[in-house]
C-alpha cells in the first residue's frame, strides 16, 4: 500500500488568528460600543441606621431598586438594633456640609432628600447647602423624633422646630405620617391651624406640597392626601401594611425623590411613587427580636 501524500504547507497563522476573532470578538469591540446610559442621581442627608430599618443605608438600597444612585451625606449614627435606639452620636455641621458640598460639586444632583434632623444646628447647614441648590428638587421625609435619652445636648424639639422654620420654606415636597402630624399638634410643636387640615400647617410654613399618608377622608377610607399652596389637592386610596413595620413611608419618600429626579412634576411623581412604593414595601421579613424591616429589593 502507498503512503499517505502529506500536504508541506504550512498553516497561516494570520488567518487563524482572524478566525478566532470572527467567532470570540476582542473585548473592545464588545464592551466599549455599549452606550453609556447613567441613572438618575439622589443626593440623601440622613442617619446611619445599622440595622439597615431606614434612612442610610436602607435608602440607598431602595434608590438603587428604583434604579437611580443615592449618594449619602450622614447627619448621625445610631447604636441601635431592630428592636430600639440606644444612642445617637450627632455627626459636627462642619462634617455635613463639607461631605454633601464635596458630592454636590462633583456630580449633577436631580433630587435631595432629607431625613430626620437632630439639631438645629444640623437643620441649619443643611438648609444653607439647600439654598444654595434651590433649582434641585427637595424631598423632605419628616418623622417621629427620637427623646432626648439618646440625645446627648440635643435638644428634639428645638430641632424639630429649625426644621420647621428653615427647611420647610425651601421644600418641594414634605412627606410625613397624619397622626404623627396630629400628635405634633396636640404636644404644641405645631400650629392649629383654623378651619383646616394639620398638612395646612406645613403649607404655612412655606412648603410647596404636602404628601400625608394614613390620612382619614371618611368613616372607614383613608388617603395618600397630597394639598399644595394653591388648594390644589389630590388622593388616592390608603391600605394599612399587612405587618407593622419599621420605616413604613421610607420607600415612598424614596420613590417620590426618584421620580422626581426624572422631571416629573410633583402630582405625576406621588402617583408614580405609590404604586412603586406598594410593589416595594409588599414584602416584610422578621431578622431580629424586634421590629419587621421592608424587603427593600424588587428582586
Amino acid at each position: 500500500m502507498g503512503a499517505r501524500s502529506r500536504s508541506t504547507s504550512r498553516p497561516d497563522p494570520h488567518r487563524n488568528f482572524c478566525d478566532h476573532n470572527q467567532r470570540f470578538p476582542p473585548i473592545s469591540a464588545t464592551c466599549y460600543s455599549v452606550p453609556e446610559t447613567k441613572p438618575p442621581l439622589v443626593l440623601i442627608f440622613g442617619p446611619f441606621d445599622p440595622s439597615g430599618a431606614g434612612s442610610l443605608p436602607a435608602d440607598a438600597v431602595t434608590c438603587a431598586a428604583l434604579g437611580c444612585h443615592a449618594l449619602g451625606t450622614l447627619t448621625a449614627l445610631h447604636v441601635q438594633d431592630t428592636a430600639s435606639v440606644e444612642d445617637i452620636q450627632v455627626v459636627a455641621p462642619e462634617t455635613i456640609d463639607d461631605q454633601a458640598r464635596c458630592l454636590l460639586e462633583d456630580m449633577a444632583v436631580q433630587a435631595i432628600k432629607i431625613g430626620p434632623l437632630y439639631t438645629a444646628e444640623t437643620a441649619s447647614v443643611v438648609a444653607q447647602i439647600a439654598a444654595d441648590y434651590s433649582k434641585v428638587p427637595l424631598v423632605l421625609h419628616l418623622g417621629a423624633m427620637p427623646g432626648a435619652a439618646v440625645l446627648e445636648d440635643s435638644d428634639p424639639e428645638e430641632a424639630l422646630g429649625a426644621t420647621f422654620e428653615l427647611l420647610l420654606p425651601q421644600t418641594d415636597i414634605a412627606i410625613v405620617d397624619n397622626q404623627l402630624l396630629l400628635q405634633w399638634q396636640a404636644e404644641g410643636l405645631l400650629p392649629e391651624v383654623e378651619g383646616g387640615s394639620a398638612a395646612q400647617a406645613l403649607l404655612q410654613y412655606g412648603a410647596k406640597w404636602v404628601l400625608s399618608t394614613a390620612t382619614p377622608m371618611r368613616p372607614g377610607l383613608s388617603a395618600y392626601l397630597l394639598q399644595g399652596q394653591r388648594n390644589e389637592t389630590h388622593s388616592w386610596p390608603w391600605a394599612a401594611p399587612a405587618a407593622r413595620v419599621h420605616d413604613a413611608d421610607g420607600p415612598l419618600a424614596c420613590a417620590v425623590t426618584n421620580q422626581l429626579a426624572r422631571g416629573l412634576g410633583v402630582a405625576d411623581a406621588v402617583a408614580a411613587a405609590i404604586e412603586q412604593a406598594a410593589a416595594l414595601s409588599a414584602a416584610s421579613f422578621q431578622p431580629g427580636m424586634g421590629q419587621r424591616l421592608i424587603r427593600r429589593s424588587l428582586a
